[in-house]
């Protein structure tokens, strides 16, 4: 569209990277003759479209309220929406720190990432966000690492969570390594290893069930019946696991009798 003398471009920035990347100096556009404020009411209004991140309409609308002078209610109702999508969206930037709009804008940090993790954890505790924003400006995480690490910071306790935030990267190289010596250990241990773990975290269950029983008195229904339903499987397993256990897998003389008579 024309603002003045001026073309300005209100979507596909990425499609103008990728052809910039691959040295082509010509687009397809489409031109509109509008205002500004038309116009990216009008791209707001086909976002069906394709997908957008919510941040990149926040994004939008914030342009749309703060920068051009709009009401929440015309917004709205020029670009389809109710006036509760407009308040959300706005609210998502509210308190986000702006090097991670500057992050998002350059590409550095996906719109994922920036709605998911860096947005609840500045509101949550907006110094950690900032200090998190400064690890990752020196060396960034993927989006599939950033989720991990938000989720172990979710659980973590107040120091370790200043770890976290202080050396993300050191987290990361932790946890990989954790991961890469688990599956070692899993190799090691073969069928038999695994096998031998969900039996002692069962009888951990079994144990736990046992203390909390006295607080269930008197007992439903539905529990005696699910400790019928473990009793009949956890006895067959213990005949499974004695007949294998005197290398006798076939107890059932008819399917010991199939067996020798089968073909190769």
């Amino acid at each position: 569209m024309q603002d003045g003398e001026r073309l300005v471009l209100i979507d596909g920035y990425r499609r103008i990277a990728a052809l910039r990347r691959l040295g082509h100096d010509t687009a397809r556009v489409e031109c509109w003759a509008c205002d500004l404020a038309e116009a990216m009411l009008g791209v707001l209004a086909r976002t069906q479209s394709r997908q957008w991140a919510a941040i990149e309409e926040a994004l939008f609308v914030r342009e749309l309220v703060e920068g051009l002078g709009l009401s929440q209610h015309a917004v709205a109702r020029r670009s389809g929406r109710d006036v509760s999508w407009v308040s959300r969206r706005l609210q998502l930037l509210a308190g986000l720190p702006d090097a991670v709009l500057v992050a998002v804008i350059e590409g550095r940090l996906s719109s994922w990432a920036a709605s998911r993790v860096v947005a609840p954890l500045a509101r949550a505790n907006s110094e950690h966000a900032e200090r998190l924003m400064k690890a990752l400006s020196d060396a960034p995480l993927n989006t599939r690492a950033l989720r991990r690490w938000f989720d172990q910071y979710q659980k973590a306790s107040r120091l370790a969570r200043e770890r976290l935030v202080e050396h993300p990267h050191l987290f990361m190289a932790a946890l990989e390594e954790s991961i890469e010596q688990s599956t070692s250990e899993r190799l090691r241990d073969g069928p038999e290893g695994r096998c031998e773990t969900d039996l002692r975290r069962i009888n951990v269950l079994i144990r736990s069930v046992h203390k909390r029983l006295p607080s269930l008195c008197p007992l439903s229904a539905g529990l005696t019946a699910a400790f019928c339903l473990v009793q009949t499987n956890f006895e067959a397993l213990g005949q499974d696991i004695k007949r294998y256990a005197e290398h006798d897998p076939h107890g059932d003389p008819r399917q010991r009798a199939c067996s020798q008579d089968a073909r190769p």
